[in-house]
């Protein structure tokens, strides 16, 4: 079965025309959405896909996790395949593993997910910008790697199709964080690994009232330490893995 084919089963409801001129499934096409947010914007912008993976996101999510004490973006990925069951690049067994990368972006992440995985696997990367699938593609070599244009709170797989789902530097952004996460949980299958990357409030005594201030305006959702690890566990998630840093935080557990 080919990679196309193999993600077309992956669906929902798989369309009845499945070429994708722009070499990436697009599942949204020309609809109406509403107005986005500033960081919304950002996200969908010409600019930010051509220097996200070089400027943006090694200074900016570097330094809020920390840098130069915190992991920076190699030591951050291996951490992602090693919390999503996957194989460091190096390995010579690595699972036949399909995994879902939740706003991909220009894939950065989705392409360091597929040097954990076997020619047999699948990483599939989602995101509702063209502009960032446009980048992802143009940047990804790697023939395990498969792009979709769909909505990340209500993604358009199936129940309990994949092995490991991620969602890195983008649950903030969403309008209902919480239903991205429902979402998430739902495609994931028994046993299989869930692991999310998203800001951290500070514990100072006007953090909550500043952050809040700052994601009205900004269209971002400040994080407390237990939020998500909280969240995770009421959707019945265990062995629940926690990683706190001054602005950022990691959170994996199994379904």
């Amino acid at each position: 079965m080919t990679r196309p084919d193999r993600l077309t089963g992956l669906l929902r409801r798989p369309p009845r025309d499945a070429d994708r001129p722009s070499g990436y499934l697009d599942l949204l096409g020309p609809t109406a959405e509403p107005a986005p947010t500033l960081a919304q914007h950002a996200m969908r912008s010409t600019l930010l896909p051509q220097i996200y993976e070089r400027v943006w996101r090694p200074v900016g999510f570097n330094l809020a996790k920390g840098w130069p004490f915190g992991p920076d973006t190699a030591a951050e990925q291996a951490l992602a395949r090693e919390w999503l069951g996957l194989a460091a690049p190096g390995d010579a067994d690595k699972p036949a593993a399909t995994v879902l990368d939740v706003a991909c972006g220009p894939g950065n992440v989705t392409r360091a997910l597929a040097a954990g995985v076997s020619d047999d696997g699948l990483v599939v990367g989602l995101d509702a910008s063209a502009t960032m699938l446009a980048r992802a593609v143009a940047d990804t070599a790697e023939p395990t790697v498969e792009y979709v244009r769909g909505d990340a709170v209500d993604l358009p797989f199936r129940d309990g199709v994949f092995d490991a789902v991620c969602c890195f530097g983008a649950l903030y952004l969403f309008d209902d964080p919480w239903a991205a996460v429902d979402s998430m949980a739902r495609v994931l299958r028994p046993g299989g690994q869930l692991m999310i990357l998203t800001t951290r409030r500070p514990r100072l005594p006007v953090s909550r009232l500043a952050t809040e201030a700052f994601g009205r305006v900004a269209g971002v959702t400040m994080f407390g330490d237990r939020e998500v690890t909280a969240a995770l566990r009421d959707r019945g998630f265990t062995r629940v893995r926690h990683r706190r840093f001054p602005l950022m935080q990691v959170t994996a557990a199994q379904r």
